[in-house]
């Protein structure tokens, strides 16, 4: 029996059924969904530069077959893919031979986008490392990572993430050099699971949300796994600046304070620097902040930590599919906070017998900008009283809490 190559085993586990069939024997397969294209090659390719071209040679004597690819994990999403570059993977035989190889590498080629909704925390996470984390967690550091439409700021910002999936410098194809880079084999795009989310059943198999928050305290070093560490309870509040912000944030921070919460107030330019903001997100007993992307940092809360968010007007729908459901998966209790009309600044721009409170639909029917410029941008002005209740729970919760042996 011919032992088993590390790499085509690995290769292997990224698919399954007909795919797997096909890439036992022509070495390279491809599948789509709607959210992801992801093709797997585990004989030697080349990747040129220049065109962003992969070439994937085949033992029959096929002709050359054209696939395009965009390595971006929201292929329904049309405003994201338009940033994201089509990567030309051409399979077979053809009768004029590929360019010769600038440098030889010896590991798995990865290629993916930093483009699409890079700039969000809640995508950069969503449809990058997540799913670079599913697809490249069991090579054990053995990939070297091809990055197209290479953005400096998001190597930088993710560094601890990216060296911690792999023990090689990233590779930007983009300078336009016409270099050729050859690998025994090659991964274009990532496989996605969910928002926020890790299938263990799913390919390539093993892997959890659990999994996922360990390597996080791996790359940055965190030191809290359980809330009952934090000995006085910290609350995080995200403050807003633009959208959803709370208009009488000042008076919700004095009644946090005495309901004897020590208290941090963060605003988005704080995220950027995930070094040092993780340690801080993970110091935290609670986290608080209106819906929106700031919430995704509750990926570094110790596990029994508590996550409030507060639910805007129409906003049910994305916040428990964004935030709430994943939050329960990563160990963190949830809880939400759905404010009244009169407390949207919606209520005093178009009085409460406009439809956009009478007939909700008939503006959510004209689109997402429509939706967008109503319900997105409304800022919040909270009951104080009657949020007490929400904040009283969360403390109850956070100094009640017990580590699971």
């Amino acid at each position: 029996m011919d032992p088993v190559d590390p790499q085509e085993f690995l290769l292997r586990r990224l698919v399954r059924g007909d795919d797997r069939v096909q890439l036992d024997s022509n070495g390279f397969s491809c599948r789509a969904d709607v959210h992801t294209q992801v093709c797997v090659a585990n004989k030697p390719v080349r990747i040129y530069n220049k065109g962003l071209t992969v070439y994937v040679p085949s033992d029959s004597d096929q002709p050359q077959v054209k696939r395009i690819v965009k390595p971006y994990a929201r292929l329904e999403d049309e405003t994201a893919m338009i940033r994201v570059s089509p990567v030309q993977i051409l399979h077979g035989n053809n009768t004029i031979d590929p360019p010769t190889c600038n440098f030889t590498h010896n590991v798995t080629a990865v290629v993916f986008s930093s483009k699409g909704f890079t700039g969000n925390v809640f995508h950069e996470f969503n449809e990058i490392i997540i799913p670079l984390f599913i697809t490249t967690r069991h090579f054990r550091s053995r990939v070297r990572f091809v990055i197209t439409d290479f953005e400096l700021w998001w190597v930088q910002k993710y560094n601890r993430c990216l060296s911690h999936l792999s023990a090689y410098e990233v590779i930007n194809p983009g300078t336009d050099d016409g270099s050729v880079h050859c690998f025994p084999g090659a991964v274009i795009g990532l496989t996605y699971h969910d928002n926020l989310a890790l299938n263990s059943t799913d390919i390539p198999g093993g892997y959890s949300m659990f999994d996922f928050k360990q390597f996080l305290k791996e790359s940055y070093n965190l030191k809290i796994n359980h809330v009952s560490e934090i000995q006085k309870p910290m609350l995080m509040l995200i403050s807003r600046r633009k959208t959803r912000r709370f208009l009488n944030e000042d008076k919700m921070v004095e009644m946090i304070m005495e309901l004897g919460f020590q208290i941090t107030r963060v605003e988005p330019e704080w995220m950027y620097n995930l070094d040092e903001f993780a340690e801080v997100v993970n110091s935290c007993s609670v986290m608080l902040g209106a819906h929106g992307a700031g919430l995704t940092n509750e990926i570094f809360l110790p596990t029994g930590a508590v996550m409030v968010q507060v639910v805007p007007l129409q906003n049910e729908w994305a916040a428990t599919t964004y935030y709430g459901g994943p939050a329960k998966e990563m160990g963190v209790r949830y809880l939400e906070y759905k404010i009244e009309p009169e407390e949207s600044s919606l209520f005093d721009t178009y009085g409460k017998d406009h439809p956009v409170f009478t007939d909700p639909k008939s503006i959510i029917s004209k689109g997402y900008y429509a939706f967008r410029s109503v319900y997105l941008d409304q800022d919040l002005k909270i009951n104080l009283e009657r949020f007490k209740k929400t904040l009283i729970e969360a403390k109850k919760i956070v100094e009640s809490s017990t580590p699971i042996n």
